[in-house]
């Protein structure tokens, strides 16, 4: 396939996602994180939690508040970190 033709594909199948069709288009929606729990089973303060994976203290603080919820990349490292922390965390350490 051409680079454009996969272009104009890749466009008709955003537009018809957009208008709703459920063709063509795989969704992944990252479920909700316990931040505050999750840092605790780590057994992390704030301030190594948020040093260990790149987030301002402040960030962090108000996703533990409930103020706001992670979002895009911050949230599926999270999900990560939930379902697999040891791998995470070695990963991390390198």
């Amino acid at each position: 396939m051409s680079a454009f033709a996969s272009i104009k594909q890749g466009l008709v199948e955003a537009t018809n996602h957009a208008k709703g069709a459920r063709g063509g288009v795989v969704e992944y929606r990252p479920r909700v994180v316990d931040v505050a729990g999750l840092r605790r089973r780590l057994g992390l303060t704030q301030d190594q939690f948020a040093a260990r994976f790149g987030f301002s203290v402040a960030t962090l603080r108000h996703w533990e508040r409930g103020d706001r919820k992670p979002r895009g990349a911050a949230l599926v490292l999270l999900n990560v970190s939930d379902r697999n922390p040891k791998a995470v965390l070695e990963a991390l350490a390198g």
